[in-house]
């Protein structure tokens, strides 16, 4: 019985020991600017030239999410944020120039932008960690798995674009006050999706698009899912670009669904061949 109970302690402890590795915290850094609606302390660390404005929330592995064009980290559907925090610990940032992070005269690029996300997890110590990205921010995700493959796991890639200048287009007849937004426009303009790299992406990767969303259109999220070797498509039926806004709960489900899915499977040995037509061999 003593036997057994060293045993049972060692394993315990074992279990406890793995487990905190597994459930290890991000540690904040940079100084506290404020706090949002629910209490969540904003950060700014100073990188990539810039102060990068962010907050964690939630627990679990991590995942950095990317807002889109004009947006902030308080622009997150509040439903998604909590279903995902129950399992994630989420990384969500400020675009350059938007919200709590600062700009320079740097032109904005859609590298400058991955490269500002990097410059994030550098600081807070995150080797690598899942990402979402939404309008712009899926576009920075695709620069950012054509960049730095290595620093992310799985990706979510949410009404994204192969041809920035089709989306900038909306924008044409609309006054833009805001002179971040309107460099943000002028980014995008020159963004196009370098197809011949595309297909060489091994992360999992999973396109969500609205079927009636009239700013990046659903073919850009067809394309893209068909060149990279195992991605998955999603798309909502009549969901527009705001396809999140439209439906928190169903979106939270799907990116919780493929992020809980492991698809990649080691053949172990060959499929069994299937008789052929008219061998008179049963199913």
């Amino acid at each position: 019985m003593r036997i057994s109970w060293r045993f049972f302690t060692f394993a315990v402890a074992l279990m406890l020991g793995i487990g905190g590795v597994m459930a290890q915290q991000i540690k904040p850094v940079g100084k506290i600017i404020g706090r949002d609606s629910q209490g969540y302390a904003i950060r700014q660390v100073h990188a990539n030239g810039i102060d990068i404005g962010y907050k964690l929330v939630g627990s679990g592995t991590p995942l950095v999410m990317i807002m889109g064009l004009g947006g902030t980290v308080e622009d997150w559907p509040k439903q998604i944020v909590a279903a995902l925090a129950k399992k994630y610990q989420l990384i969500l940032l400020d675009n350059r120039g938007m919200g709590h992070t600062t700009a320079n005269d740097t032109t904005f690029t859609y590298k400058l932008f991955a490269d500002d996300v990097i410059g994030l997890l550098d600081a807070l110590g995150v080797k690598k960690t899942d990402v979402l990205g939404y309008s712009m921010g899926s576009t920075i995700t695709q620069e950012l798995l054509l960049t730095y493959p290595q620093r992310f796991g799985k990706a979510i890639i949410h009404a994204t674009s192969t041809d920035g200048s089709n989306v900038a287009a909306v924008f044409k007849n609309r006054t833009v006050d805001n002179p971040i937004v309107a460099r943000q426009i002028e980014a995008t303009t020159h963004w196009k999706t370098p197809m011949n790299r595309i297909a060489g992406v091994t992360n999992q990767v999973m396109f969500v698009v609205g079927t009636a969303d009239t700013v990046v259109y659903p073919e850009s999220s067809k394309v893209l899912s068909a060149a990279v070797p195992g991605a998955w498509l999603v798309q909502f039926k009549n969901a527009t670009h705001g396809l999140m806004y439209e439906a928190p709960t169903e979106f939270a489900r799907v990116v919780l669904t493929f992020l809980g899915t492991d698809e990649t499977v080691k053949a172990t040995k060959p499929a069994p061949m299937l008789p052929k037509a008219g061998d008179g061999k049963a199913p």
